[in-house]
């Protein structure tokens, strides 16, 4: 990929720019600009760990399943079949689902109308019986879930809030029938703002337990905090609060409020929750990020004083880097001329695989952004959206934090490639790095394939830095 734009003066236009700096298909954007050899990698965990890497391949994605030929498709769909291990989804299910949309012909309609299908007939045929209605409205909630993330490229983009809905229904369905029921509040954010949490316990008896706060990323759902955190708290003896921040679930598709850069005005208060809480042991509480939320997390634990461990899954500085150069290089000081370069000789150049890609990137940091997107229309007002992505960068907080803290990374990471190396090297306090790899079937961005063995990273970790648990452990069937 070209590292500057082409002359305006001569030559093609943009479009050869963008179609290299977007990623195939309707996938996320690549960080090209970001080689992962750019820092050099800390010495991966070699002890107990799987998670060495004893051969590295330069191939984009050794030993990944091929379920899609389109990277995007096919990366999204490795999510749900890794979440089948932790319940939230059946592997004849995600694979019927593959084998319909491929013989339909693959595409945002096809997929997003497959996994919909899905989702409705589990909550459909969910029955009375309560162990089955609470499996088969996990699986729901992860279908759609699916379906949400490409509807925006479907033929009904304005179908977003109504399957956000759907699939918030199943979640909260299959909390209420945990063992113990999750217990469900709001927290309050600001004058005009609560989040919803998900507070899901071991047990009832109120003793006080070491507790995770998970965090989600820029586009995932309720339901991968059950597969990359809660599954495995529980069976540890561990307390679990999921929430729903700015740019997120309930906040994001109903509510209509965009990411912010102060993410400890967002984990403060579910302190301040947890703490008055008498089986939550104050003294150990941790924090995780999940994608995007490597940057979220750490941002908030630089701030947050009562933050006992962090990890940032994977570490994150600078989310802006996952846009390519191309269009991260026409932002100016100037918000006129920025959107009329955007609107004049960008948007004119996207093919509809693109235009779809930044209108679901651009979604969660502008309301016009979302409203656009729900239109099927790109942004007119890329500046505003592009400000507050930039905003989100750590480079300068990370040196605050003073907790422990372990830094994931990913062999093929797609979406910050050097990033977690960088921010492992820049913490000044207790750190670790552990690198998942093909080895393993643990390799690109969150492990996909693998969320159990994540999970046994980040557990194994966490119980070292603030203990083993105590008690009997929670069994998830």
């Amino acid at each position: 990929m070209p590292s500057t734009l082409p002359s305006r003066s001569h030559g093609p236009t943009r479009r050869g720019a963008l179609a290299a700096g977007l990623a195939t298909g309707t996938g996320a954007l690549v960080a090209a600009a970001t080689p992962a050899q750019a820092t050099p990698t800390p010495a991966p965990d070699t002890g107990t760990s799987p998670c060495a890497d004893p051969s590295p391949t330069s191939s984009p994605a050794p030993g990944a399943m091929r379920l899609f030929a389109d990277e995007s498709f096919n990366f999204s769909a490795l999510m749900a079949l890794g979440g089948c291990g932790m319940g939230a989804g059946e592997v004849g299910e995600v694979l019927s689902a593959v084998n319909a949309i491929n013989a339909a012909g693959l595409g945002a309609q096809t997929y997003t109308a497959e996994f919909r299908r899905w989702g409705d007939r589990l909550v459909a045929t969910a029955g009375n019986h309560k162990e089955t209605r609470r499996w088969r409205f996990l699986r729901a909630a992860q279908y759609y879930a699916q379906a949400l993330f490409f509807v925006l490229g479907s033929d009904n983009p304005g179908d977003e809030k109504k399957l956000y809905l759907a699939g918030r229904h199943a979640w909260d369905s299959f909390a209420r029938l945990c063992e113990p029921a999750a217990l469900t509040d709001i927290v309050r954010y600001d004058k005009k703002t609560s989040l919803p949490v998900w507070f899901f316990r071991p047990d009832d008896s109120g003793k006080p337990r070491p507790t995770v706060i998970l965090t989600n990323g820029s586009d995932g759902q309720n339901v991968d905090m059950w597969t990359y955190g809660v599954s495995t708290a529980l069976d540890r003896d561990w307390n679990a609060l999921v929430y729903d921040g700015p740019g997120q679930g309930q906040l994001l598709f109903v509510d209509q409020l965009t990411f912010t850069p102060r993410w400890e005005r967002v984990v403060t208060p579910l302190v301040d929750w947890l703490v008055r809480r008498r089986d939550v042991d104050a003294r150990r509480i941790a924090l995780t990020g999940l994608s995007m939320a490597g940057d979220l997390a750490p941002r908030a634990a630089a701030f947050e004083p009562r933050i006992s461990a962090l990890v940032a899954m994977p570490g994150t500085l600078s989310p802006w880097l996952a846009f390519p150069p191309e269009i991260r290089e026409i932002v100016t000081a100037d918000k006129a001329e920025t959107n009329r370069i955007w609107n004049e000789e960008v948007v004119p150049e996207l093919n509809p695989q693109q235009a779809y890609t930044l209108e679901k990137r651009l979604e969660p940091f502008s309301v016009e952004a979302m409203l656009a997107a729900r239109s099927g229309r790109v942004p007119t007002d890329f500046w505003t959206p592009a400000q507050r992505i930039m905003a989100l960068d750590i480079n300068g907080v990370v040196g605050r934090i003073k907790v422990p803290t372990l830094v994931l990374d990913y062999q093929d990471e797609q979406f910050y490639p050097g990033q977690p190396a960088e921010f492992h090297e820049k913490l000044r306090c207790p750190k670790k790095y552990v690198k998942l790899t093909a080895a393993t079937g643990a390799q690109l961005h969150c492990s996909p394939m693998a969320p159990q063995q994540h999970g046994e990273v980040v557990f194994d970790w966490l119980e070292d830095t603030l203990g083993r648990r105590a008690g009997r452990a929670h069994q998830r069937r």
